[in-house]
């Protein structure tokens, strides 16, 4: 096993101790938005000895066990961060395998740089990812029923063309659309309907925060009136939601542990500096509307739980007050995370302790036993 490093993520929504104080590493002011632990060629972790993690893959491929290089190749699958949200993300959705094959094609053959402001896929891998809350958490996630979705345009003054759209074919599609193109003065007249409910209980009350919210971080964007079509969840410390591809979401605030593929590849459509690209967007995105389901961890073995994740490229497990609990061997690499406390990791001919914020590389074939009086997340391949 290697200890190993992440990389820290200065995106402008990030918040600026949240992190820092779970790495034990002095705040300096700035936004710290996501710290990555993995091998994506944006940002790859160091292990102990000072190599990348994706340059040591390169180098020894049997770390990753011959399971997962004849199913990804000789890439690391998952992608493990930590994530700690004072703004709200950007409306946004990620393609399925296929489309983010073709999409990256396409790309390539047009010689768009894989660092072009413009770029939508960096990579040619799907994007699904789950999101474990640290503390209270709150995010859009999914389409609302056309029902719910008419009843919350009504209820803040949404222009009447909009909310008739719908009442047509395709009609959170076209609603949706539609409402990422309304004028400032559009989105004024819900924002300002928003302050009459923004004490209230119940539906009402939870939407107008989530327009006042999105009105303070990103003032007369239109997404904040489409953002009215969709599901607001709000997760307690523990508590997990699954995002698949073509899901529309924005994670509004909070700190969370996020699971993802190895990919990078984000369609925005709103709520954000960064380039947006509504059309490619609507291509990747279900716009079929949905209940999200709140994730929770089950038990597999003391002190280790498994959250039901149904993505080939990744599992995550929580890891907490384990006594003596089996971390068995396995062909597959796996890259545990601590948190909370101090876990002492066991191995065949090594033993380290990970204090909280740090982090060490398993790689296939590698079994430890877990102590400790904290809380950790162990990240691997899926099923």
């Amino acid at each position: 096993m290697y200890r190993l490093s992440g990389q820290v993520q200065h995106y402008a929504w990030g918040t600026t101790d949240a992190i820092a104080e779970l790495l034990g590493t002095p705040a300096t002011g700035e936004p710290q938005a996501e710290y990555w632990l993995g091998a994506h060629s944006s940002a790859p972790s160091k292990l102990s000895d000072g190599r990348g993690l994706d340059i040591a893959i390169t180098e020894h491929p049997a770390l990753l066990g011959e399971s997962v290089r004849r199913r990804f190749g000789d890439r690391l699958p998952f992608l493990l961060k930590i994530l700690s949200a004072a703004k709200a993300l950007s409306l946004q959705a990620h393609p399925s395998r296929s489309q983010a094959e073709e999409g990256y094609r396409a790309e390539e053959s047009a010689g768009l740089a894989r660092d072009a402001v413009e770029r939508n896929y960096r990579d040619d891998w799907p994007k699904p990812e789950a999101i474990i809350a640290r503390t209270e958490f709150s995010g859009l996630c999914g389409f609302r029923s056309v029902a719910a979705a008419r009843e919350a345009l009504n209820l803040f003054n949404a222009p009447r063309e909009l909310v008739a759209e719908l009442s047509g074919a395709a009609p959170l599609e076209h609603a949706f659309l539609a409402a990422l193109e309304l004028t400032e003065r559009q989105v004024r007249k819900v924002v300002d309907t928003a302050h009459t409910y923004a004490e209230a209980g119940g539906p009402a009350g939870r939407d107008a925060r989530t327009v006042l919210q999105l009105a303070r971080d990103f003032p007369d964007d239109p997404g904040i009136v489409a953002a009215l079509m969709l599901n607001r969840v709000d997760l307690q410390p523990g508590e997990a939601l699954f995002l698949g591809a073509g899901n529309m979401h924005a994670y509004l605030h909070g700190t969370g542990i996020e699971i993802m593929a190895n990919s990078d590849n984000v369609l925005r459509g709103g709520l954000t500096p960064k380039h947006i690209d509504v059309a490619e967007l609507s291509r990747v995105v279900d716009f079929s509307p949905e209940v999200p389901r709140v994730l929770h961890p089950v038990p597999e073995g003391p002190g280790i739980s498994r959250y039901p994740t149904p993505a080939p490229e990744f599992a995550i497990w929580e890891v907490r007050d384990p006594v003596a609990a089996s971390v068995p061997a396995t062909d597959a690499p796996r890259i545990l995370l601590s948190v909370a406390g101090d876990l002492r990791l066991t191995g065949t001919d090594q033993e380290l302790t990970l204090e909280t914020g740090q982090a060490v590389f398993l790689p296939a074939g590698e079994a430890v036993t877990v102590d400790g009086t904290g809380l950790g997340y162990l990240a691997g391949p899926g099923d």
